[in-house]
């Protein structure tokens, strides 16, 4: 067992992270995945674990908190009446399905490599955020048969290899082929779930090196760090929610969709150059 001046900083720190992540959840929109792994492998990294799947134990964590946070805003949605059920329901297989061949790939792959991937899909969402327009369009309907079986599997797997929900490929993928943006949202958050729970229960089962392991580590999951985080956002979220009706939210995406580029290149500075 840890002794109490060892948890005090990682307590402190998580505390943080899941207060940040649930005030940009609530004012940008912005799923808690983007921000939770950068910030576990840095938090992780700072405190001297250096377990060499390290990355994967922040994918994983990530995805274990996405389970909660987007039951809770799918649950909300369809009160709402503004999921579109048929668009989960015929994308659901092909997600899962790359969801699981992402957790068994991202298992084998070196922990620098996945910080590389992150850092190159990181720039390429940043990027949309700070210059993507809600007129452009690949469609009026969304795809067919034929490439639903084709992207379908590609959102789960590269969903899987950040750690994310299905917002950041999910969304735009939507409202590029027509679906009005609160819509896409709403239905983005089922397809968070139907990402992060076949995940995570895999992650499960699999078991990282025992070398420099952070604490209260299960399979690639750290519990502590998802139950304090889940329980931060919760409180956080509404603040940001709040903030958001008070302030223009364009120019903080903005903002925050540069300070992830940043972010993004700083952890291709690490692996690269290190």
């Amino acid at each position: 067992m840890m002794d109490v001046l060892t948890l005090l900083p990682v307590l402190a720190l998580l505390l943080a992270i899941g207060a940040v992540a649930g005030v940009l959840a609530g004012l940008l929109g912005v799923g808690g995945g983007i921000v939770l792994v950068p910030a576990f492998y840095y938090a992780f990294q700072g405190l001297g674990y250096d377990n060499p799947q390290i990355m994967q134990i922040c994918l994983a964590t990530s995805l274990a908190t996405i389970i909660v946070t987007s039951l809770r805003s799918l649950l909300s949605h369809h009160k709402k009446g503004a999921v579109e059920w048929s668009v989960l329901r015929t994308w659901a297989p092909g997600i899962v399905i790359g969801a699981l061949i992402g957790v068994l790939i991202a298992a084998q792959l070196r922990s620098d490599t996945l910080v590389l991937l992150f850092g190159v899909l990181g720039i390429c969402i940043g990027f949309y955020m700070a210059f993507g327009n809600a007129k452009w369009r690949l469609g009026d309907v969304m795809p067919n048969l034929f490439w639903r079986s084709v992207f379908s599997p590609v959102v789960g797997f590269l969903s899987v290899l950040m750690g994310i929900g299905g917002g950041s490929f999910g969304v735009p993928l939507m409202t590029l082929h027509g679906i009005p943006i609160h819509r896409a949202v709403a239905t983005a958050s089922g397809f968070g779930v139907i990402i992060a729970l076949p995940s995570v229960l895999l992650f499960l089962m699999r078991q990282p090196p025992e070398t420099g392991l952070p604490p209260f580590t299960l399979g690639y999951v750290n519990y502590a760090a998802f139950f304090v985080v889940i329980c931060m956002t919760t409180l956080t979220a509404p603040i940001g929610a709040n903030l958001a009706h008070r302030l223009n939210p364009k120019p903080l995406k903005h903002v925050f969709a540069i300070f992830l580029i940043l972010v993004a290149l700083n952890m291709l500075r690490k692996v690269m150059f290190a």
